[in-house]
């Protein structure tokens, strides 16, 4: 009787693991399923590209990955600013006011210059690809906007 309990219970618990594996395997399908396609990928995969426009995009991202970085690196700066100011404060005070103007300022920041960037890589671009590149931006920024 006892090997059928020990039967009973590792059918079971195998039964969990795979229920549980199948789940998260759906779950990450899904999530990278509705995830928006990247910048990189609507270029270099849904446009048509010769070589000279691969180059000369290429220089153009490389030259903004430094300084996305810089601007990330603000925004991280300004977000532990806040978070220090919020915990040493005892409510809406001006030193977390500050720190919320700071941390606006920032992302202002980066979202000016991935809009420039955006600009000037659209600039490499034919008509017909311009057209299709705007296309997939504001597709990707409406679903971003829920």
């Amino acid at each position: 009787m006892k090997a059928g309990w020990k039967s009973i219970i590792a059918t079971a618990l195998l039964a969990t693991l795979a229920s549980v594996a199948a789940t998260w395997v759906s779950a990450t399908w899904i999530m990278r399923e509705r995830e928006p396609p990247s910048l990189h990928s609507i270029i270099h995969h849904e446009l048509d590209l010769d070589a000279d426009q691969k180059q000369r995009l290429d220089a153009i991202e490389d030259r903004f990955a430094g300084r996305r970085q810089a601007l990330q690196a603000e925004v991280r700066a300004a977000n532990q600013e806040l978070a220090a100011a919020i915990a040493a404060s005892d409510g809406d005070t001006p030193q977390v006011q500050a720190a919320v103007d700071h941390f606006h300022s920032a992302m202002g920041e980066l979202q000016k210059a991935t809009i420039s960037h955006v600009f000037e890589m659209r600039s490499v671009m034919t008509p017909a690809q311009a057209e299709v590149f705007d296309r997939r931006i504001v597709e990707v920024l409406r679903q971003d906007a829920g």
